[in-house]
């Protein structure tokens, strides 16, 4: 699989609402896990909402959404992310150390409780990168 960009939306209790509406408009395939399910909620609140959702058109549009955590914040207008992801460990890393050059790694990119290597960050412009490389 190549690497693929595309939008990450941040939503205070709404994702899964959201995916569905977005799945009705496109159509194509939703899944879902919420924080119970990975035991990674910051709040007894947390566990039915969303920790990551995703929907696969057959247009070939991703769309990827998550619901805040509590205790985190929730800035409308900022709560769009880009996410780069695949199996392309060598050029995802690349990617995710140039786009940290002069920003901010919020999330260092290394293993994750789902099993891949994952890692977040704001580049120098402001612009919120998600990094996902599966199977790592």
């Amino acid at each position: 699989m190549a690497s693929r960009l595309n939008p990450y939306i941040q939503f205070d209790g709404s994702a899964r609402e959201a995916l569905e509406f977005y799945q009705g408009v496109f159509g194509g395939d939703l899944t879902t896990s919420t924080f119970g399910e990975f035991g990674a909620g910051h709040g007894p609140d947390d566990d039915s909402k969303l920790m990551h959702g995703q929907l696969e058109t057959p247009s070939g549009f991703t769309l990827m959404a998550a619901d805040t955590p509590q205790g985190m914040p929730y800035n409308p207008g900022e709560n769009i992310s880009i996410s780069l992801s695949g199996d392309d460990g060598d050029d995802l890393r690349g990617y995710f150390t140039k786009l940290s050059d002069g920003g901010k790694v919020t999330v260092p990119l290394e293993k994750q409780m789902w099993g891949d290597e994952f890692g977040q960050l704001v580049d120098r412009f402001g612009v919120n990168w998600l990094v996902n490389i599966s199977g790592s």
